[in-house]
């Protein structure tokens, strides 16, 4: 099982930055996928940005042109770099890792870090 370790989580302001981090207990070039997701209090747990062992990135709707999402395969560490933040932003964010061991999904989740957007 990998382990993920997230951190960057806090308190900002509308219009605010942060940049979360995950730390990988092993090499990113061993994921199929990693990503960020996030869950508010009360709502379903949802898919904020991935990205492909090959590069490829996807985002939801929400945080298109505001959030960016980019690895460092040297430091086995993804990041979230959130932007012009909203308070529907506010939530819990959690990384995670999907791998295929031969024919064998494995997902992997961090600890999760709270994100607060308040006026």
């Amino acid at each position: 099982q990998v382990q993920l370790v997230e951190s960057g989580g806090g308190l900002v302001q509308p219009g605010g930055s942060l940049r979360l981090s995950c730390a990988a207990s092993a090499s990113l070039s061993s994921m199929n996928v990693m990503g960020w997701y996030r869950q508010a209090p009360g709502k379903e747990r949802e898919l904020v940005a991935d990205i492909t062992r090959g590069g490829s990135i996807n985002y939801a709707d929400s945080v298109k042109g505001r959030f960016t999402i980019s690895r460092d395969n040297a430091k086995n560490t993804i990041y979230l770099q959130m932007n012009s933040l909203k308070p529907e932003d506010t939530a819990v964010y959690y990384c995670n890792a999907f791998r295929m061991v031969f024919t064998t999904p494995i997902t992997s989740w961090g600890q999760g870090t709270q994100v607060t957007v308040f006026s």
